[in-house]
């Protein structure tokens, strides 16, 4: 991430309880998030690359979006680039979503870049935007919920001449919380949503379950390669084991299979584990 670029998450607020809205955990409908960026710009090529948590993943890079739309709330993260105030984003960004609140937070962890701010009914009520060391932005009054970060409440680390009290990404964590009404860290309740790119990628390939090996057969494989198949005659049988038992499922039968095998080639070898890491060493090599 460049200096000057920063991860922006716009909340598109209309919801009278939007911490309960994010508290059911809904999920991110990948239609919506398409159509948002069409409009945004109809020559944008859209590549859908993935669904997740938006708390428990890492923040976006250079031509990506996260989107998800709930019940009464919309966010979209993205990376902006040249991003000191957020007074000046861009009207097209702001304005993408028509809602009665619309709250921003920017981080740059790179530089220890935190920024906040609130609109209601487009009019900007609250913005600032600093570093520890340099404030670019303060507009409006701060709120309660800043007042321990100004009195020294909240400090981390030693200050030096005149650095804020405070860590500006820490104040951006807090604004998340007081403004949200919910904890949207990784402690909080998932928050789903769908990865886009703009940049001309295309979509992940996504393997048919008829190509897909099952447990048995990376056994299978990796037992044979190694030359320790029991339909091979290249093994030392050192110790017969058991017939095997009904397994449950699939699984319960490869496991089982498995710890059979390692019966077999004898406490001296290596444990089955094993077998199959070398054989995926191997294979990747051939």
């Amino acid at each position: 991430m460049q200096p000057h670029d920063a991860v922006v998450t716009l909340w598109f607020v209309n919801a009278d309880d939007p911490a309960a809205v994010l508290s059911a955990e809904p999920k991110a409908d990948r239609g919506f998030g398409r159509k948002y960026l069409a409009l945004m710009d109809p020559t944008w090529p859209i590549a859908v690359f993935g669904q997740f948590p938006l708390n428990r993943s890492v923040a976006v890079s250079k031509g990506e979006f996260y989107i998800a739309g709930y019940p009464g709330i919309t966010i979209v993260q993205t990376l902006v680039s040249n991003m000191t105030v957020l007074s000046e984003l861009s009207p097209k960004l702001l304005s993408s979503v028509t809602a009665r609140d619309v709250y921003a937070f920017a981080e740059n962890t790179d530089t220890g870049f935190g920024g906040i701010a609130h609109w209601r009914e487009g009019k900007i009520r609250r913005s600032f935007c600093a570093r520890r060391d340099r404030v670019y932005e303060d507009i409006g009054l701060p709120e309660a919920f800043e007042n321990p970060f100004w009195s020294g409440e909240r400090a981390t680390g030693p200050k030096r001449g005149i650095d804020l009290p405070f860590d500006p990404i820490d104040l951006v964590h807090e604004a998340d919380v007081h403004w949200l009404g919910v904890d949207i860290s990784a402690e909080g309740p998932d928050l789903s949503v769908v990865g886009y790119a703009i940049d001309g990628r295309k979509e992940p390939r996504i393997q048919s379950p008829k190509t897909a090996k099952s447990v048995a057969d990376v056994v299978s494989a990796a037992s044979t390669k190694l030359g320790i198949n029991p339909n091979t005659r290249d093994y030392d049988d050192y110790e017969d084991a058991p017939a095997p038992q009904p397994a449950d499922n699939h699984m319960g039968a490869a496991v089982h299979g498995s710890k059979q095998l390692a019966r077999r080639v004898g406490r001296r070898l290596r444990t089955l584990k094993e077998v199959v890491q070398d054989k995926l060493r191997h294979t990747d090599r051939g």
